[in-house]
């Protein structure tokens, strides 16, 4: 079996969730106490959130560069970002992990997207994932989907309360009658689908919540990184 590398910590919440996903799955294909190899380098998201919101991202780009070579010389066959906002940097990170494969989080989500038969989806996530391109336009470029974003206010509403809440680990009722507002919103305005685009979102919404089919990014993140670890 391949080794895991995980860039976590953004936020650390989800990061614990893409461990126990994995694992469970490797022990559930594997059978008895196996378990996966995982390297995770978690950085101190305080500062990560603070250069976000001043528009460092060449700072950021350093910093993840950094997680990944860590994890490289820690003997990381493959790697994944474990937030789908960084992967705003995801070619500055790939071209510093020497070779070692970065598994994009779009990817795998698009790919089962396409699977079900839907092309025009909603997608949910922070301000970053949701106004600057990196990520729809690699899901309309690579897998031809039509993304669909909240309005503004409701964009607002859902960042606010990815960071001031959901990295936190609060979740709270309001939070979610609001989000599964904004997604009946999105449906209405004809999306056949709901990418939760933060890895912190399925914290707070699930199925039910939604009257389409919803496509939880770190889920789906995690069980490409297992395939391939797998495969090794």
């Amino acid at each position: 079996m391949r080794t895991i590398g995980l860039i976590g910590g953004m936020s650390w919440e989800s990061s614990a969730h893409y461990y126990r996903l994995i694992n469970r799955a490797v022990q559930d294909r594997l059978g008895g106490v196996h378990s996966a190899p995982i390297l995770l380098w978690s950085v101190d998201f305080g500062p990560v959130a603070a250069a976000q919101g001043a528009g460092d991202w060449d700072g950021l780009a350093e910093t993840m560069a950094d997680a990944a070579r860590r994890l490289v010389r820690g003997g990381a066959d493959l790697l994944l970002i474990c937030t789908n906002t960084m992967h705003k940097l995801a070619d500055r990170v790939a071209a510093a992990a020497e070779g070692v494969p970065l598994i994009h989080i779009a990817d795998p989500t698009a790919a089962a997207i396409r699977a079900a038969g839907h092309a025009r989806i909603g997608l949910l996530g922070t301000a970053f994932t949701m106004e600057q391109p990196f990520y729809r336009d690699r899901l309309a470029d690579r897998f031809g989907l039509e993304v669909l974003v909240p309005p503004a206010d409701d964009r607002a509403t859902v960042h606010r309360i990815i960071y001031d809440e959901l990295v936190r680990g609060t979740v709270s009722p309001a939070s979610r009658a609001a989000y599964r507002a904004i997604i009946a919103r999105l449906v209405e305005a004809g999306a056949e689908a709901i990418i939760l685009g933060c890895t912190e979102i399925m914290l707070l919404v699930d199925e039910t919540d939604s009257a389409v089919p919803l496509f939880d990014t770190t889920t789906l993140h995690a069980m490409a990184a297992v395939e391939a670890a797998l495969a090794g």
